[in-house]
């Protein structure tokens, strides 16, 4: 059972928050990070979702530090949620032997073999993480 998230960091940007969380995840069998930016708008009514999914050998914090994708978010009143890559600290033999595969591998797809259980991305971002954030 995923737990309530909770929240790790909190930085105002361009009226808002980029707030970043910490939960358990049961698809993933794991602690799994996340960041979310919440637009000003945000506070007074519901607003859209935009979920960012970056690519290989990055993390949760990559799109959010970098793009600068916050100003606009504000401006058009949506919210951007940034998940991890991959899980990450199970310690599977063969985790980290390669830059394109296991941690930080980045491809939101459920794995077929039982060695790689953990890696239900798919499951995770489609299903577990809208789930989560409806609390």
């Amino acid at each position: 059972m995923e737990t309530k998230p909770t929240e790790i960091s909190s930085t105002k940007m361009f009226g808002g928050f980029n707030k970043r969380y910490k939960h358990f995840s049961s698809t993933l069998g794991c602690s799994m990070v996340f960041h979310i930016y919440f637009p000003p708008s945000f506070a007074s009514k519901k607003v859209p979702v935009l979920y960012w999914l970056s690519g290989l050998t990055c993390t949760d914090e990559n799109f959010i530090i970098k793009s600068g994708a916050q100003r606009t978010a504000s401006a058009e009143g949506v919210a951007l949620i940034a998940p991890d890559t991959s899980p990450r600290g199970l310690n599977v033999e063969g985790e980290a032997d390669n830059w394109d595969f296991g941690v930080g591998a980045g491809f939101y797809l459920n794995a077929t073999q039982e060695k790689w259980k953990n890696w239900r991305m798919y499951d995770y971002v489609v299903k577990e993480l809208p789930k989560l954030l409806r609390i």
